[in-house]
């Protein structure tokens, strides 16, 4: 079995052509009958999670592109909700592979037929500012891999990548069967891609990888990233901590809520198939309006909006993964991730709980344990 194995390239599109037929010699070996995988698409050349299952096909596909358009866990647990015996290839970023094994854990999704193949992740930018730096220069991407292996930073014509990936200590595909790493490596010289379970490490053998040698800089490179990434993640947090202190603060970062439920709709762990604030429960009386508003003298519209963040807050703290996604689709701009992931690191910390850690591991909430939180049943 393979362990690690090198593509080689001279420079990053070739690079990127290398990580195409690898995926092809999985198809051509058998190994996976279809990828899912960011693919550049004709139309306005987009790039959008797309599922492949003819190879000729696979020459569109663009991982090494930094943009999400939007997290693939709920596409992966579309492709395996149900037992089709399908053998699926993910081609998924750490952002979107944690949530996937959220969503394992609450039944929606299935790992046993299915290859990850994890992405390292050096950020995205938000689909809007990619989509303008890509349009106005065909190299972008290979620019922006260029400019970070030269300490020349990820700003381009005022963008910047997305704050969430700033603050993201989990730039490794944790999860994954096969690695690709991207830290550290030079994409002009090629990228390394390591087996991390068995089931990676038969597979790189059956797509007729060599073995190959360790990356020798990566441990350096991630240990600068992650010092990088947590200290703005640290600060990042404490400030929405003091903003929202008290309910006034929390007002104002959310007083401009238009009820648009986008985060819901983008989150990728909030899997309800029905939602409660779209039942009938919150389409109130038309007296109920007047009443509100007498009690308190004015009301704001729409209503509901802090409760249904605090509702929302309530069932997704333990499982958020900061993917930031919930944020990207705010036409408010309330900085949504950022709220959420400043209650989010309190809850999973008292409950010991990293989302998306271990598969195994079981969900916080749908556990009961007679010796957790004596303090709170003693009403300490």
């Amino acid at each position: 079995m393979v362990e690690y194995a090198r593509i080689e390239g001279k420079d990053g599109a070739s690079v990127l052509e290398g990580l195409r037929d690898f995926l092809a010699s999985l198809m051509e070996g058998q190994v996976v009958e279809a990828v899912m995988a960011p693919t550049r698409l004709p139309y306005k050349n987009v790039i959008m999670q797309t599922l492949i299952k003819d190879q000729a096909k696979l020459h569109g596909v663009d991982p090494l592109a930094p943009v999400v358009p939007t997290n693939a866990a709920r596409f992966a647990a579309q492709l395996t909700h149900d037992e089709t015996g399908r053998r699926l290839a993910l081609v998924m970023r750490p952002c979107e592979i944690r949530p996937f094994v959220e969503l394992v854990k609450l039944k929606q999704g299935r790992l046993d037929q299915v290859l990850i193949i994890g992405m390292d992740c050096l950020g995205r930018y938000e689909n809007g500012d990619f989509l303008s730096l890509d349009k106005g220069d065909p190299s972008f991407t290979m620019d922006f891999y260029r400019a970070l292996r030269d300490a020349r930073g990820a700003v381009r014509n005022g963008a910047d990548l997305a704050e969430a990936c700033k603050a993201c200590e989990h730039p490794v595909a944790d999860g994954a069967d096969i690695r690709v790493l991207l830290i550290g490596e030079d994409l002009d010289r090629g990228i390394t891609l390591e087996g991390v379970t068995e089931k990676g490490k038969v597979a790189l053998s059956k797509a007729g990888m060599s073995e190959a040698q360790r990356p020798s800089h990566r441990e350096q490179a991630l240990e600068t990233l992650l010092k990088e990434r947590i200290s703005f993640r640290d600060s990042w947090l404490k400030d929405m901590r003091e903003q929202t202190s008290d309910l006034e603060g929390l007002m104002n970062v959310l007083g401009n809520c238009i009820n648009c439920y986008n985060c819901r709709v983008a989150c990728p762990v909030c899997y309800c198939r029905e939602c409660v604030f779209v039942t009938d429960t919150f389409q109130h009386d038309s007296e109920q309006f007047f009443r509100w508003a007498q009690k308190r003298g004015m009301l704001k519209m729409p209503t509901d909006t802090l409760f249904y963040h605090l509702t929302r807050m309530q069932h997704m703290s333990t499982l958020c993964v900061g993917c930031g996604q919930c944020t990207s689709v705010c036409p408010s701009k309330i900085p949504v991730s950022q709220l959420f992931r400043s209650v989010a690191e309190g809850t999973q910390r008292l409950f010991d709980y990293e989302p998306g850690r271990d598969v195994k591991e079981p969900l916080p909430l749908g556990v009961f344990y007679e010796k957790e939180f004596q303090e709170v049943a003693a009403g300490k």
